[in-house]
């Protein structure tokens, strides 16, 4: 079965071919000040019109007010809202009557505990990205490289709404990813990288070849 793949925090046009020519079903472009992968909206606008068709153009924000969602909005053609900060599930179902967008709501998981937040978005987000949670003291809310213990997922057939997997996966470790928790989405961005924000072209290509299997 083919599983989607998401690549986030695209910053130059090559990392738009190096998406293309691995066949993902997302780019990801982040609107977030404190993250290396940040983009200006110009910037961004750049690079979503070079995106082909078919391939979904994702907006990750953090607590972004109104304003600058609607600024965001205007600027940068975007197929999907992706919501990375504390938005409650009434911020979530808010935005998506206000923008008509889908919207995909971020929740970190460290322990089986987190596993209750779930069941409060399914019914707001159109999707859901199921990351790592970040450390008390982290400065981003994801793109941190971390992983959780995936066996927490495993068996999650009950949820409602299509999500994807997030946080520390590299081509080493995505296809064991997928395995041991039935993801048929996947999301990487500094699993693909040589740098923080600098996209490698081949590791990309290779994390997608390690899906090639599952």
């Amino acid at each position: 079965m083919t599983i989607a793949i998401k690549f986030c925090g695209l910053t130059r046009p090559q990392d738009i071919d190096a998406a293309v020519a691995a066949q993902a079903r997302y780019v990801g472009f982040v609107f977030f000040p404190k993250s290396p992968r940040h983009v200006t909206l110009d910037q961004a606008r750049a690079l979503a019109i070079a995106v082909p068709p078919g391939v979904a153009k994702v907006a990750l924000t953090v607590d972004a007010d109104d304003t600058a969602l609607s600024a965001l909005l205007d600027a940068v053609p975007i197929d999907i809202l992706q919501l990375h900060g504390h938005e409650s599930p009434a911020r979530v179902a808010g935005l998506r009557g206000r923008f008509g967008l889908p919207v995909m709501k971020a929740l970190g998981i460290a322990d089986a505990d987190d596993l209750a937040q779930i069941d409060d978005y399914q019914g707001v987000a159109d999707q859901l990205l199921i990351d790592a949670k970040p450390p008390k003291d982290a400065a981003l809310p994801g793109g941190n490289g971390l992983a959780f213990d995936w066996r927490l997922l495993a068996g999650r057939k009950y949820w409602t709404r299509p999500w994807m997997l997030a946080g520390g996966l590299t081509p080493d470790n995505v296809a064991e990813a997928v395995r041991l928790t039935g993801a048929r989405q996947v999301d990487v961005s500094s699993g693909v990288e040589t740098a923080p924000g600098i996209k490698d072209a081949a590791r990309m290509g290779d994390f997608a070849g390690a899906l090639r299997d599952t």
